[in-house]
């Protein structure tokens, strides 16, 4: 979860100027507000979350303390393989969270028959990833989705339109996942050399090499 920072500077013989800073994570936003509040000229200091919910310095405090054991800060690659011969694909999907002060990767892959276009493939994908937050049990809580299917991630967005009625299925089972779980997406197209990680497990998948780890980052 991201978070802003709102506060009244004093200035002598003024009622004081306003201010909002930008998006920061939680740490650097307490950091920024505890700096602001020790000078002295900062007042009426107040942090909002990406949904709207406002925390004095005092509640950010111990809203950071309880979560800090649980996994946040989640970024989810996907990418999914289409045996066209085969009709199945192959799913492939990478997490990396912060969890107690440590950072951790969990990687994964599957096989799923009867699909029928390459695009069905990168739904399935980014649904097998989203079934990865759950099993860490991420609630109400932004994440970052990225991967190289613009068709996907323009359509999760509601910049493109889909047609399908196949991928159309795929969109609603998507939303209610993400709307079920209260997360609050941000989708993130990139490059394919950028997404090798996450496209590789796909291609494991279809060779019958078939992966779940979990590790921490060092």
């Amino acid at each position: 979860m991201k978070y802003k920072l709102e506060w009244k500077y004093k200035l002598k013989g003024s009622e004081g100027i306003d201010f909002t800073s930008d998006w920061l994570n939680g740490e650097l936003a307490l950091q920024a507000g505890e700096e602001l509040e020790g000078s002295g000229k900062a007042v009426d200091i107040t942090f909002y979350d990406e949904a709207g919910t406002s925390w004095t310095i005092k509640e950010m405090k111990k809203l950071l303390a309880e979560i800090e054991e649980e996994p946040h800060d989640i970024t989810m690659y996907f990418d999914g393989g289409f045996d066209k011969g085969a009709n199945r694909a192959g799913l492939g999907a990478i997490v990396y969270y912060n969890q107690g002060k440590k950072k951790y990767r969990l990687r994964a892959n599957q096989v799923v028959e009867e699909m029928d276009t390459n695009n069905e493939a990168e739904y399935a994908a980014f649904y097998f990833g989203l079934s990865l937050l759950e099993e860490l049990g991420v609630r109400q809580l932004s994440c970052e989705f990225k991967g190289d299917s613009q068709v996907v991630l323009k359509q999760l967005e509601g910049d493109w339109p889909c047609y399908e009625e196949t991928l159309n299925r795929w969109l609603d089972r998507i939303e209610h996942k993400i709307e079920q779980m209260g997360l609050y997406p941000k989708y993130l197209p990139i490059e394919r050399k950028a997404n090798k990680e996450a496209d590789k497990l796909a291609t494991q998948a279809l060779e019958g090499k078939i992966i779940h780890s979990k590790m921490q980052i060092i």
